[in-house]
């Protein structure tokens, strides 16, 4: 799911500007970076970070 619009995690409502929860892991690209993210409700996320901001791309479901 690409989400350039929501304000919150679909599953739990964690604002997407806040802070995550825990970052799982941070890579550099060309454009800025790319950060793996887990929600408090264990959903894990995909942000990218360039020049236009912070997006997350992808999200998967909460921790069972």
């Amino acid at each position: 799911m690409t989400s350039t619009t929501r304000t919150g995690c679909p599953h739990c409502g964690w604002p997407d500007d806040a802070e995550p929860f825990q970052v799982v892991s941070r890579h550099a690209t060309a454009a800025g970076s790319t950060l793996w993210t887990r929600c408090g409700c264990g959903s894990l996320q995909v942000r990218t970070v360039d020049d236009r901001g912070m997006r997350i791309v992808s999200r998967s479901g909460p921790a069972q």
